[in-house]
């Protein structure tokens, strides 16, 4: 399998988040993403109407270094989450006829198997918002 390159063929447009969306799919509250951007922990743009956005690559790097630095909500409830994880495209990787993507949802990092038809028609690309669905016979629920 190989990497997208950034210039790849299902790029269609790089997607920006708000402040409130960015904080949905890194599982923390809007102050606390309002609070790294202001700390320089992610970079932000103004959009026309003056809102501060975030490019979806950096969201995507970011989300990834927060996940493996362990930082996140800590006032984020116990809970069993039921199935559907929605996060940023972090990774995609495609074979002839295979694909591999990777999404990070707050702490989660998901990696799915699907067929390079189903990521081209999708248009996925790095950055870009997407849920990851779950379908299992066995679950297990650790609390910590």
């Amino acid at each position: 399998m190989s990497t997208v390159p950034a210039t790849g063929p299902i790029v269609t447009g790089m997607q920006s988040y708000t402040i409130g969306q960015a904080a949905r799919l890194l599982g923390v509250s809007p102050d606390t993403a309002r609070r790294w951007a202001d700390a320089g922990r992610v970079t932000t743009h103004r959009d026309e109407a003056g809102r501060r956005l975030i490019d979806g690559r950096d969201l995507a790097a970011f989300s990834v270094e927060l996940a493996r630095s362990g930082t996140g909500d800590e006032d984020a409830p116990y809970t069993s989450v039921r199935n559907a994880f929605p996060g940023i495209v972090t990774a995609i990787k495609l074979g002839d006829v295979a694909a591999q993507v990777e999404i990070q949802a707050g702490p989660h990092r998901l990696v799915s198997l699907l067929t390079r038809e189903a990521v081209e028609e999708l248009g996925l690309e790095v950055g870009m918002e997407a849920t990851a669905r779950v379908k299992s016979t066995n679950v297990h629920i650790d609390r910590v």
